[in-house]
């Protein structure tokens, strides 16, 4: 995914007014970007409209689109003119990149956004269309998908610029105001540590429960236990789901991943009944998941590891949340991280977590282990769990920045899962493939790159990972990216020292005895 921000450094310099001779008409500015794929509908849209305004100057960086007949012309626009163009332009008109959009908001203007449509050959993939969709959605930028809207558009900037500026100056904005215009983006800065009130706790003085009659206002919730070569580990897992204190059904179904299915661990007690049974999806954690998820037959579904075990009252104050705030799709909790000799809890310090709070931070405090779901939310919502991530890695992470986006996830701020940190994980080593799985991350949700920390915090992921594969040269080449969106980025460092030598298990082992991961 290229955008202005690549722009050459030779490239040639665009036909502007000379200084001595300014125009006093309203200027637009369209730019299209660096990609090599040309975008004629864009440039043709805004041609017709300098045609049919002649009181009206529009400037279009047309980049390997052949140049309009009639609007002024730039193939490229280097740095410094780009930022001169934007800071005298009336309005600003991008086609759906990051780099685009984010150079047009820090400079103070409420972009106009045309996607490239990969159908009519404008890009490789549908990933602008999907992009400017949800930023239109959230008020971001002013989507336009005809010349007629982009005309209107046009128009109404002309007419009344103050509507397309980010905050309340109208008119041209002092350098000042232009440099928060970025901060003023909900995804650049962090919202609030509290956006959505604790929900009304749930009346448990009846022994009927929550309903106040027979007790079946408990929904039924079907934990969910992916395994492989861990007999011993998944017992102990499984007592310490069947031990709950919830008052409703609680089923557990196991599903052995590659591994023959241990039936003996299969139970038909009538409250807490254990299924077993083999994965019939794809190989792999996410696979699975998705076969539990399927299988499943209540309201709810949890998820525990096969390593990890739940807390007494766990699932019961969860389910609490549910019951109390039936927007929510999705409960977590803190969680205790066991590490060789070392225990440390890592707990959130709000009840609410938001799409642009997981952008920011992977907040490792929500760890799969802790997820209830409702089911619906799943089968009939956003999508089960993503199987065609590499080695299922980050699999948890994606789902929760799909459910995030419908809703804000909610927490219960205590500690309710023990997790256990070992050299027996799944990915220990795996190098390749976590460099692999979190490039697909960033390429799947570019509105990463509206979040430098964020954008920063997972590239430089792929660098240590490749780094650690002994892939030098894409190592320091994600570690430049990862420097360009976060100079202070730690993990940037780290992958440079275990790309100069650095072994990177010691640099793993000293983060999870402090309870942290990479």
């Amino acid at each position: 995914m290229t955008d202005i921000d690549d722009a050459p450094a030779s490239a040639p310099a665009p036909a502007v007014r000379p200084a001595e001779a300014p125009d006093p008409r309203p200027l637009v500015l369209v730019t299209v970007g660096t990609d090599h794929h040309p975008f004629r509908r864009l440039v043709s849209w805004a041609d017709a409209y300098a045609r049919e305004h002649p009181g009206v100057r529009v400037l279009v960086q047309h980049g390997r689109t052949p140049r309009p007949a009639h609007a002024e012309a730039a193939e490229f626009l280097s740095p410094a003119e780009l930022a001169g163009a934007m800071s005298e332009a009336a309005v600003v008109v991008t086609h759906g990149g990051p780099g685009s959009i984010v150079a047009a908001r820090r400079a103070g203007h409420l972009p106009v956004a045309v996607a490239r449509d990969p159908e009519l050959g404008e890009h490789v993939d549908d990933h602008q269309l999907r992009f400017v969709t949800r930023l239109d959605t959230s008020e971001l930028v002013r989507a336009c998908s005809s010349p007629q809207q982009l005309a209107a558009a046009l128009d109404r900037a002309v007419e009344r610029p103050g509507e397309f500026r980010i905050g309340p100056e109208a008119g041209p904005l002092p350098e000042a105001a232009a440099r928060r215009a970025g901060e003023l983006i909900d995804l650049i800065a962090p919202p609030a540590r509290e956006e959505h009130p604790p929900p009304a706790p749930v009346r448990l003085d009846s022994p009927d429960g929550p309903s106040g009659t027979d007790g079946t206002g408990w929904p039924e919730v079907t934990a969910i236990v992916p395994t492989r070569d861990r007999p011993d580990l998944v017992r102990r897992t499984l007592r310490s789901i069947t031990g709950q204190d919830y008052p409703g059904v609680l089923r557990t179904i196991v599903v052995f991943d590659n591994d023959d299915p241990d039936h003996t661990l299969a139970d038909d007690d009538p409250r807490r009944p254990v299924r077993v049974m083999a994965n019939t999806r794809s190989p792999g954690l996410a696979g699975a998941r998705n076969t539990g998820i399927l299988a499943a037959s209540g309201e709810l579904v949890a998820f525990c590891d096969d390593d990890d075990t739940w807390l007494p009252g766990k699932l019961r104050r969860q389910v609490e949340v549910l019951l109390g705030a039936p927007e929510t799709e999705i409960v977590c909790c803190g969680i205790r991280v066991i590490y060789e000799r070392t225990e440390a809890e890592r707990v959130l310090d709000r009840t609410s977590v938001t799409f642009a709070d997981l952008l920011a931070s992977r907040l490792t405090e929500l760890h799969p282990s802790t997820f209830v779901i409702r089911r619906s939310a799943l089968v009939d919502g956003c999508g089960t769990v993503d199987e065609e991530l590499p080695g299922s890695y980050a699999e948890d992470y994606e789902l929760l920045l799909r459910l995030a986006r419908r809703a804000p996830v909610r927490t219960v701020p205590e500690a309710g899962v023990r997790v256990l940190w070992h050299r027996r994980s799944h990915f220990a080593g795996r190098w390749r493939t976590i460099a692999t799985a979190l490039g697909r991350l960033l390429e799947q949700y570019p509105e990463f790159r509206l979040v430098p920390r964020g954008h920063a915090r997972v590239a430089g992921q792929v660098a240590f990972a490749e780094a650690a594969a002994g892939r030098r040269r894409a190592a320091l080449r994600w570690t430049w990216t990862t420097l360009r969106s976060r100079p202070t980025e730690p993990r940037a460092y780290l992958a440079l020292a275990v790309a100069c030598g650095l072994r990177p298990e010691p640099v793993l082992r000293t983060l999870h005895t402090r309870g942290k991961g990479l």
